[in-house]
């Protein structure tokens, strides 16, 4: 559970200092369209790097299922690694193939939705 906090933290981090250099270096030199897919990687970029530390804490304060909670924070880590850096990678490099690893990263966002409700069933 420890680690899915550490990690979740880190993530944030990344999120907001990723956020911060698209806004303020990015903006002028994308195009409009690669600009919208780097803001839609920050965006599931936050928002399961939050996710990660609500299960976090649940896993340590309130779930009997902690393994599946830890499973499903694990779930999200990579989700946010595949589906928000291959975002990123196209938006910079413009590589449109690219974009054919984000629907593995929103399948790890699914699954760790899944194992949170089993953890919180459990």
């Amino acid at each position: 559970m420890q680690s899915i906090l550490v990690i979740g933290s880190i993530m944030m981090f990344l999120a907001v200092a990723l956020g911060a250099f698209g806004a303020h270096a990015l903006k002028a030199k994308l195009s409009p369209d690669m600009m919208k897919i780097y803001e839609t990687g920050i965006q599931y970029h936050i928002a399961h790097s939050l996710g990660m530390l609500i299960i976090g804490s649940l896993a340590q304060n309130f779930l009997h299922g902690q393994s599946l909670a830890v499973a499903a924070g694990w779930c999200l880590f990579a989700g946010i690694i595949l589906f928000s850096g291959s975002l990123y990678a196209l938006s910079l490099s413009g590589i449109r193939k690219l974009g054919a690893i984000t629907p593995l990263g929103g399948l790890l966002f699914l699954a760790g939705w899944v194992l949170l409700l089993v953890s919180i069933l459990s």
